[in-house]
């Protein structure tokens, strides 16, 4: 399937829907935004990497900002820095560096955004990117990443879902969870309060009684 650029959706969706389905589709279907200190200090620090300067550091060319497109997993973005390693035969392998705040996440929902971004630079530039990396703010540290077939796979399911999110135009109710309390949404999703209406209503409509 290939897409047209009417039908593309932002790189940093596929975040969003990997840490909430919910959390997606208020911001990118219902347009909801709201900034707390983490979304707030995470917008920084990307400002930083979204300068636009470049440097040259001996056989590495590193650009930042740069504007990113595939019609074939129908995304578009910005990369936060973007390496360029010329090889002893002239060859230029581009490597990705996705800019996070925080510390390094179970699964895998940074490394499915760094994927996308090596898949639009390989479409755009007709070369292959094996390899990015993560960097995280909290610990100031670099995390490797393999751009393996699995992860192609993952990241390219993930953007046929998020897809079909945006085109249902649906906002699933919410999960009450820990990871909850971490989302800048937490006051306009109300995840506990939903829940426990909800289940009051079922309580009430199933006559059973209330504990």
């Amino acid at each position: 399937m290939s897409y047209i650029d009417t039908d593309l959706v932002l790189i940093s969706a596929l975040q969003h829907y990997s840490f909430c389905p919910r959390q997606c589709a208020l911001i990118h279907v219902e347009r909801v935004w709201q900034e707390n200190m983490l979304t707030a200090e995470g917008r920084v620090l990307h400002e930083k990497a979204h300068s636009g300067d470049c440097e040259t550091r001996g056989n590495i060319r590193i650009s930042r900002g740069i504007a990113l497109r595939s019609l074939e997993i129908g995304v578009t973005g910005v990369a936060d820095v973007v390496e360029f390693h010329r090889q002893p035969d002239g060859t230029v392998i581009p490597f990705p560096v996705e800019y996070k705040l925080g510390k390094p996440k179970e699964g895998n929902c940074d490394r499915v955004q760094l994927c996308a971004q090596a898949i639009c630079l390989e479409e755009m530039l007709s070369v292959e990117v094996p390899a990015g990396a993560l960097f995280y703010g909290r610990n100031r540290r670099r995390e490797p990443v393999e751009i393996g077939e699995q992860l192609r796979q993952e990241t390219a399911a993930l953007c046929r879902e998020v897809h079909n999110l945006i085109i249902a135009g649906k906002t699933p109710p919410p999960e009450y969870s820990k990871k909850c309390r971490s989302c800048s949404l937490f006051d306009i999703c109300m995840p506990n309060k939903i829940n426990l209406k909800v289940g009051a209503y079922i309580k009430k409509y199933m006559g059973e009684p209330d504990e």
